[in-house]
C-alpha cells in the first residue's frame, strides 16, 4: 500500500477524531455549546486505531508528513483522554484548594500517628532537660548547647542566626536546606517499612523538646518561643506531613493486600505525591517567615504571639476544613 493510499483510507476516521477531540477539549474547558453528548467509547476506539496506524506508518518508512500528522493527532488524543494537561494555573490552584488538603485528610491515620510520634518525644525531653539541664550533653554536645544559648541570647542582633550565615537571605537558604532536609529523611524512611519515618520523626521531636527544654531552663523561653511559634505552624506541619507520607509507603510495602509489594508501594507513592507537594510549598514558606519575621528584633513577643495565633488557626482550617464539597 502507498502512503497515498493509506493516507486516503484512513482520512476520514483521523478527521472525526480531531473533530471529537476538539469538541472533548471544549467540553472540558467548559466552552462548548454542542447538546450532543461526546461519544467516549468512540473516541477510544479512534485513538487506539490511529496509535495502530502511527505504529504502521513508522515500520513502513512512510513520508514524514504522515507520520508527523499521526505523532500529533494520537499526542493530543493522549492528553485529553487521560486528562494530563499542562501544570497551569488552573491545575495548580486545585492543587491548593482541594487536592493537598483533601488529601492529607485522606491520610489522617497516618497523620495522627506521626504527630503522636513526634509530639511525644518533644514533650518528655522537653520537661526532662527543663528539670536535669545536664541530659542535653545526651542530645547535643557542649559547643552545639553554647550555639543555641548565643543564637537567643537578649543581646542577639538577630534571633537564630548562626556563625555560619550572617543575613536573612543566608538564613533563608539554610533553612530551606536544612528542613526539606529533615522532611525528605522523614518521607524517604518510609521504604524501610515506616521504621525509617518513625526513627526520624522520633528523634527530630526529642532534638526539638531537648532545646526547648534546655533554652527554657536557661531563662531564654521568651526569646526562643517567640522566635518559633509563628513559623513552625507550617515547618512541623510538613515535618509531621513528611513522616505520615512515610508511613504510608512503610505500610503499603508491610500490607500489600492484593497487589505485589511493588504495585503497592508505587500506588502508596502516587497517593504521597500531592502531600509531598504541599509540603514543599509549606516549608518554603516556613522559612520566609523563620528568616524575616522570626528572627526581627524590632518587632515585640506579644505581636509575634498573636500572629501565630492566627496563622497556626488558618493552618488547621485549611487542612481541615478546605476543599470539603469541592468534586
Amino acid at each position: 500500500m502507498t502512503p497515498l493510499q493509506f493516507e486516503q483510507q484512513h482520512q476520514q476516521e483521523w478527521l472525526e477524531l480531531q473533530a471529537l477531540l476538539s469538541q472533548l477539549h471544549k467540553s472540558l474547558r467548559g466552552r462548548s455549546r454542542e447538546g450532543k453528548p461526546i461519544a467516549g467509547e468512540r473516541v477510544a476506539a479512534l485513538y487506539r486505531r490511529a496509535c495502530e496506524q502511527l505504529a504502521l506508518a513508522r515500520a513502513r518508512a512512510y513520508p514524514a508528513y504522515l507520520i508527523d500528522r499521526l505523532e500529533q493527532l494520537t499526542a493530543d488524543g493522549h492528553q485529553l483522554i487521560y486528562q494530563r494537561s499542562e501544570f497551569g494555573y488552573e491545575k495548580l490552584k486545585r492543587m491548593v484548594g482541594v487536592e493537598f488538603p483533601r488529601a492529607v485528610r485522606a491520610h489522617s491515620a497516618y497523620v495522627w500517628l506521626a504527630l503522636a510520634v513526634f509530639a511525644i518525644p518533644t514533650l518528655v525531653l522537653g520537661f526532662l532537660v527543663y528539670f536535669r539541664p545536664e541530659l542535653i550533653l545526651s542530645v547535643v554536645d557542649t559547643y552545639t548547647a553554647q550555639s543555641f544559648e548565643q543564637m537567643y541570647s537578649k543581646s542577639a542582633a538577630a534571633i537564630g542566626h548562626n556563625r555560619a550565615a550572617d543575613t536573612d537571605w543566608q538564613m533563608f537558604g539554610f533553612y530551606i536546606r536544612n528542613n526539606i532536609g529533615i522532611s525528605f529523611r522523614c518521607f524517604a524512611g518510609g521504604l524501610f517499612a515506616g521504621l525509617g519515618s518513625l526513627f526520624f520523626l522520633a528523634f527530630n521531636g526529642a532534638y526539638t523538646g531537648a532545646i526547648g527544654g534546655y533554652l527554657t531552663q536557661k531563662g531564654l523561653g521568651e526569646t526562643f518561643y517567640s522566635f518559633v511559634v509563628t513559623h513552625s505552624a507550617f515547618e512541623l506541619t510538613a515535618i509531621v506531613l513528611s513522616g505520615a507520607a512515610g508511613l504510608r509507603l512503610g505500610h503499603a510495602l508491610l500490607v500489600p493486600g492484593r497487589y505485589t509489594r511493588l504495585q503497592s508501594l508505587v500506588r502508596a507513592s502516587k497517593e504521597s505525591t500531592v502531600i509531598i507537594y504541599g509540603v514543599v510549598a509549606f516549608l518554603l514558606i516556613a522559612a520566609s517567615i523563620e528568616a524575616f519575621w522570626s528572627s526581627a528584633r524590632w518587632i515585640p513577643p506579644l505581636m509575634k504571639y498573636a500572629v501565630a495565633a492566627l496563622v497556626w488557626t488558618a493552618v488547621i482550617s485549611y487542612l481541615t476544613l478546605q476543599g470539603r464539597g469541592a468534586r
